[in-house]
């Protein structure tokens, strides 16, 4: 899942020659002849810095990406320090700061923001230690960041936190549509989403904080299809189960591009669904990956295969819900894919390139 299309502020302009705000005069000027300096650098009151747990996940990675090329400053807060620097080595991301736990206080001290999208995947085998590890992974890691922004003094605590949830909080259901104001569901997934929001809520009240709900995000390199194609391909292309589920997705392209604008726009607060506008059935997000990959698409997957692989996690495929991104609309945010066949072209092009 991915962003792309919308931030309200661009960080890579130039300074106005007309405006001469961008220096202190001391840096150019003389008692005697004062003059302000203009600057080819965007100024500094644009730019940000940015603290990240999962920055090594498949949102964040793209997310550090995206960040660090438009010239703000990264924190990755992390606990492995030796897989950070493999992922975002120095010659390709200079200036990145890699924190692991003892130092996350000090990365966090001062910035401009912090994200939150730290957690075990969840479309993995579920056992009972890894269910146990899926809720705790997020509520320890929210739960040290929180704690970590509210014991710092006014001055240097970051101004907005945006922390990840899920889609899963609804529940599921073949019916029902829902948006931002819907209830929690009573399964597995949305306990631990209800949990998970809960701990972040508890950032102090100067923070602005946007909850942002993801869907399943469609990208190269990870994430849901790395998983589905491979079955997909086995079982000649057809769907999941029955078909019949709904499936709330975004492109990951769009989900950075969401979470860029949170962090930059102070409208962006509370609840925000993370999902595309058109969600589909399975059978229709089955029928359309076909046609790019150049399969049929007419043997369902059996249940009893997912669930092979991905036992009670297979859960996450099997059901779903049908979820509308209606505050990011309402927001503004301008989807680079609004439809899935879009968003498959987009993403099987770019794995053939």
């Amino acid at each position: 899942m991915e962003v792309c299309g919308a931030t309200a502020l661009s960080w890579t302009h130039t300074v106005s020659t007309s405006l001469h705000v961008s220096l202190p005069l001391s840096k150019c000027g003389t008692r005697r002849l004062s003059v302000w300096c203009a600057s080819d650098q965007p100024q500094k009151a644009n730019q940000l810095t940015v603290s990240i747990t999962g920055a090594t996940g498949f949102i964040g990675r793209r997310l550090v990406q995206r960040l660090h090329a438009d010239n703000h400053s990264v924190h990755v807060l992390t606990r492995s320090r030796s897989k950070s620097e493999l992922i975002f080595p120095v010659k390709d991301f200079p200036g990145i700061v890699i924190a692991e736990e003892p130092q996350w206080k000090d990365s966090i001290q001062g910035s401009t923001g912090v994200v939150n999208l730290a957690g075990l995947p969840i479309s993995t085998r579920w056992s009972p230690e890894i269910k146990k590890e899926i809720k705790t992974s997020r509520i320890r890691v929210t739960s040290k960041v929180i704690d970590l922004i509210n014991d710092l003094p006014d001055a240097v605590r970051p101004t907005v936190l945006v922390s990840a949830t899920a889609v899963g909080y609804y529940g599921t259901s073949e019916t029902q549509i829902f948006d931002e104001q819907s209830p929690s569901g009573n399964d597995y997934l949305a306990e631990v989403c209800r949990e998970w929001e809960g701990t972040a809520l508890k950032v102090n009240k100067d923070v602005r904080l946007a909850l942002v709900r993801i869907g399943v995000v469609l990208g190269n390199d990870g994430g849901a299809l790395a998983k589905m194609i491979p079955l997909f391909m086995v079982f000649a292309g057809g769907p999941l189960g029955s078909g019949k589920q709904w499936f709330s997705w975004i492109h990951l392209d769009d989900i950075v591009n969401l979470i860029y604008e949170a962090l930059s726009n102070p409208s962006y607060k509370g609840v925000i669904n993370g999902t595309a506008p058109n969600p589909v059935r399975f059978a229709e997000m089955c029928e359309h990956l076909g046609n790019v990959l150049g399969r049929p698409s007419w043997l369902p997957v059996p249940d009893f295969a997912l669930k092979a692989v991905l036992g009670e996690g297979a859960s996450v495929v099997l059901d779903g819900q049908r979820v509308l991104p209606v505050r990011a609309k309402e927001l503004g945010f301008s989807f680079k894919y609004s439809y899935v066949r879009d968003a498959l072209r987009s993403i099987i092009s770019q794995k053939a390139a």
